[in-house]
């Protein structure tokens, strides 16, 4: 009896946790430095659109305008110069450099910019602006306006594209085989849900003991929690470099010209000339930018509609970190429970077709319900809210069930692709993918919301819904047979069914 309750033990235990005794010694690590990268986006994520949307003069408008204008260059940028330092320093180098920087630009700003923002901010010629371009370019004088929230967006939203997918999904690459990506992945994601379950908790306990009182000491505090998880994340990686590296049973590379410690030598055109060569690349772009174009098409909508129902930045803030929590806790359970047992039995190409699947529907019913808003009026009376505030909440399920999407699926089915490519294409090709292709989701995204708006000549992201809809439809239409296509280059990749 006794036996049989071990071995079933045992059974559940492989299942929710597929890993070698042996192996801990680095799974663990990097489970660890997935949960402190995440906790670090999560509480910059909550504040970034806080600051812009609620600022002076601003709205959920600035935000294609920012992801569109100013953090697609920089980050083209930022490639760039990876791309270049990597033939110049040693990777583990720039890694610790990276996070060095981003984090003591989160202290230089909450200690510093923040408590003088409006002495900094250029007030009287930004109103000077917006009476000779008119209100219906307030989003744009917004961007000057409030020059030092929106330096801040740029940071966050880049700490995501180049911390996450570049340094620590780079690093997990090419230190983990395929057959560990399989049974580790998912519990890497489960890091980073752990992560947002606690990041709304710690924003959400600051800003309400504070708000009342000192809103600056609660974004200090939040400022010395992201030095810490950024000393962690350090101390972590130098970990790993300093013991797995040097274990053979961890760690064998295919080809030791290339190992992680190591510098590369494709450029960067090279990389994006062999993206455009490649289908297995371009399909992998393809996904990642079409990701990046629903999810930014819908949210903004949604962040204007949130605006209206909390104009209050600590309130605001309050809300995007309760959506945190909540994507957290159910990317968790998704992941622990259900997106490794099904990338296990069912494979990568169904895990990879569900994403849009689930991201196109929702975002597409909440388009359409927020431009028929009769079709809820009904309901406005039996739950005692006024239409705007169902609006926002069902984006709110519309964009945790995205997120969600993202992290338990998405992420995972992507990052395994990456991995039957050469060492040079996973560094270069995927840094091109992970932060340009992403980006000009995102910016493409911010683009088409731009140029509508100046058509509809209303300065409001409001006003141009239906024409989103049909854009959403046919971009995960796209989505969907990229991956098909994906599918058939990955299978004789790896020489298996997926």
């Amino acid at each position: 009896m006794a036996s049989r309750i071990w071995s079933s033990l045992a059974l559940w235990r492989k299942k929710f946790w597929p890993i070698e005794r042996y192996e801990l010694k680095k799974i663990l690590p990097l489970l660890f430095m997935k949960f402190f990268i995440s906790f670090t986006y999560g509480v910059l994520n909550t504040m970034k659109d806080a600051f812009v949307v609620t600022a002076k003069g601003s709205g959920a408008e600035v935000i294609p305008v920012l992801k569109g204008w100013i953090v697609l260059p920089i980050a083209l940028g930022a490639t760039l110069l990876y791309s270049k330092l990597t033939t110049i320093f040693r990777r583990s180098t720039l890694f610790y450099g990276i996070v060095i920087f981003f984090v003591s630009f989160v202290c230089i700003y909450g200690f510093v910019l923040y408590p003088n923002m409006d002495a900094l901010s250029p007030h009287a010629s930004a109103d000077w602006l917006l009476t000779k371009l008119g209100t219906e370019n307030s989003h744009w004088v917004a961007i000057y306006r409030n020059w030092i929230p929106s330096l801040f967006f740029v940071l966050a939203e880049l700490w995501g594209q180049i911390v996450i997918f570049l340094l620590f999904w780079g690093f997990v690459n090419h230190i983990c085989n395929f057959n560990e990506a399989k049974r580790s992945y998912n519990l890497f994601i489960a890091g980073g849900d752990l992560a947002q379950i606690f990041t709304g908790p710690l924003v959400i306990y600051f800003t309400r003991q504070y708000l009342a009182s000192d809103f600056q000491f609660a974004l200090k505090n939040l400022v010395l929690c992201v030095l810490f998880f950024g000393l962690m994340i350090i101390t972590l990686h130098w970990w790993l470099n300093r013991t797995v590296l040097n274990d053979k049973r961890l760690y064998q590379p295919e080809d030791k010209s290339t190992s992680f410690d190591g510098k590369t030598k494709l450029s960067l055109m090279d990389s994006l000339r062999f993206i455009i060569r490649s289908r297995y690349l371009r399909s992998i772009a393809v996904m990642v930018v079409a990701y990046g174009l629903t999810i930014n098409l819908t949210e903004v909508t949604w962040k204007a509609n949130l605006k209206l129902a909390y104009p209050d930045t600590g309130a605001y803030q309050s809300f995007m970190a309760t959506i945190s929590s909540s994507v957290g806790i159910c990317s968790l359970l998704i992941s622990l429970f259900i997106s490794g047992f099904i990338i296990r039995r069912l494979g990568w190409h169904f895990c990879a077709q569900i994403p849009p699947i689930v991201i196109g529907a929702t975002s597409l019913i909440f388009l359409l319900l927020f431009a028929n808003q009769q079709w809820i009026s009904p309901l406005t009376n039996t739950f005692g809210m006024t239409p705007v505030m169902l609006i926002v909440l069902f984006g709110a399920f519309q964009n945790i069930s995205t997120k969600v999407m993202k992290y338990a699926f998405f992420d995972a089915t992507k990052e395994m692709s990456y991995i039957p490519l050469d060492q040079e294409s996973k560094v270069k090709g995927k840094a091109a993918i992970d932060v340009i292709g992403s980006r000009l989701g995102k910016s493409g995204a911010a683009w088409i919301q731009i140029l509508l708006i100046q058509i509809a000549g209303t300065g409001s992201v409001l006003s141009i819904t239906n024409f989103l809809i049909p854009l959403i439809a046919f971009t995960v239409l796209f989505w969907i047979l990229s991956v098909r296509s994906l599918n058939q280059e990955f299978k004789r990749l790896e020489g298996s069914t997926s």
